[in-house]
């Protein structure tokens, strides 16, 4: 018995090509000087916050430092009461983040699956939210605030910022390209709204999610004018405040304590990123979709 050859055996298999083709020198040059342009301001930020006093007051400027010393961050928070200031921050920053996810999920899951009068003029309203810019409203929210005697408490630092029309769009946008068929077998199944969103729809959209509350994180976290105003005294103060405290009034700055305190700012915030950087392309990609 005799096999005939078929015809992708017969076919001489794909070459690759020799020469894969490489990226331009002009190419690699731009993307090695964007990354000096972004890298080279955090590599001096960094280095300052460990340097002593006559390497940062040295010329020419020494960019590879001959010493290194924490002497910078000892003095950062002995000038200001960091710890006071870093509990505030992690308190506003979590609640704040909580609140903001929750009513997020619960607002983008109303607009995305729920019927009720008036859903699409609500929906345009939420959109044109995103352009009104957050100063315009700094003034009626302190006035509330003041009347409910909130005044430099964690309530008046939290509430005003627990509505999020961008954390609601992204989630909005990412619900509509769930699979409906899984709600439907939801609602067979007899569940209700709380547990559709705790057991099916929350479990779908995490990346969404984590990225929606890691842009509040951010937000919070880094949030200057909103506590500058509604505090008065230091032990409300956040982080991004307590650098004013390193700020000497005389002009001359220490500014290795400076940049040891902002060091203290960024690097929790940062961190977290790193950590959850990986869910924000996937849950910005998934919000891209629609159903």
């Amino acid at each position: 018995m005799t096999v005939m050859p078929t015809a992708a055996a017969t076919e001489p298999a794909a070459r690759k090509p020799d020469n894969p083709r490489r990226a331009p020198w002009w190419g690699v040059l731009a993307l090695v000087l964007t990354a000096l342009v972004f890298l080279g301001p955090l590599y001096l930020f960094v280095t300052t916050a460990f340097k002593t006093n006559e390497d940062i007051n040295s010329w020419p400027m020494r960019l590879i430092p001959e010493s290194l010393t924490l002497e910078n961050f000892v003095t950062a928070w002995e000038l200001a009461p960091f710890g006071q200031f870093l509990i505030n921050s992690v308190v506003v920053a979590a609640i704040g983040t909580v609140l903001k996810v929750v009513l997020a999920i619960s607002t983008a899951y109303a607009f995305a699956f729920l019927p009720f009068p008036g859903k699409r003029w609500l929906f345009v309203f939420m959109l044109g939210a995103l352009m009104v810019p957050g100063h315009v409203t700094l003034l009626v929210n302190y006035i509330t605030i003041g009347h409910l005697h909130l005044l430099n408490t964690y309530a008046g630092l939290i509430l005003p910022g627990v509505a999020s029309a961008f954390g609601t769009f992204l989630l909005h946008q990412f619900f509509r390209s769930l699979p409906y068929e899984v709600l439907e077998a939801a609602q067979i199944d007899g569940a209700g709204h709380l547990r559709t969103i705790w057991s099916f729809i929350m479990p779908m959209s995490r990346p969404a999610i984590i990225t929606v509350g890691l842009i509040a994180l951010i937000d919070e976290w880094n949030n200057f004018v909103w506590p500058l105003i509604v505090t008065n005294s230091v032990n409300m103060r956040t982080l991004p405040i307590g650098l004013l405290y390193l700020k000497e009034n005389d002009g001359i700055n220490d500014w290795g304590a400076l940049m040891a305190g902002t060091l203290f700012v960024v690097l929790p915030v940062t961190i977290v990123f790193l950590l959850a950087q990986r869910y924000i392309v996937a849950g910005l990609a998934g919000s891209a979709l629609r159903r």
